[in-house]
């Protein structure tokens, strides 16, 4: 399958809020961090598991909806990929829209993500949930 093509799909299910089929393109076992203050956004933080990141996902969508998203770049070296972008989402608990730029770091061995690393502007994601 390839490390070209589990992003693919991991934007199409993500992009569809397919659930099922975006939880698995995960390894059972992954080593995933997204940080950021877990007490205000607590889909924030590692996780280690395929359910976990079911989880993360089921409280993120309850939370944030999107507005807009943006690929600018995608990188990839082998198994390992880095993607640049930026997106806009409203945070259904405030209102309010937040902005940022993002980064992605996805590492694909046996065809599942077995690493993934985002970083976004987790502080006016936490900004933005204070009422």
């Amino acid at each position: 399958m390839g490390t070209q093509n589990s992003i693919d799909q991991f934007f199409d299910f993500l992009s569809r809020r397919d659930l099922e089929n975006l939880t698995n393109l995960f390894s059972d076992k992954v080593d995933w961090d997204v940080p950021g203050n877990e007490k205000i956004a607590p889909w924030l933080g590692k996780r280690n598991s395929r359910a976990a990141v079911k989880s993360f996902y089921e409280l993120l969508w309850k939370n944030v909806s999107p507005v807009s998203a943006k690929i600018n770049k995608i990188y990839i070296d082998k198994g390992d990929a880095v993607i640049s972008g930026e997106f806009s989402v409203k945070m259904l608990p405030t209102g309010k829209i937040v902005n940022s730029i993002f980064f992605i770091e996805i590492a694909v061995k046996n065809n599942l993500i077995t690493k993934y690393r985002l970083l976004e502007d987790s502080y006016a994601i936490s900004e933005s949930l204070e009422k």
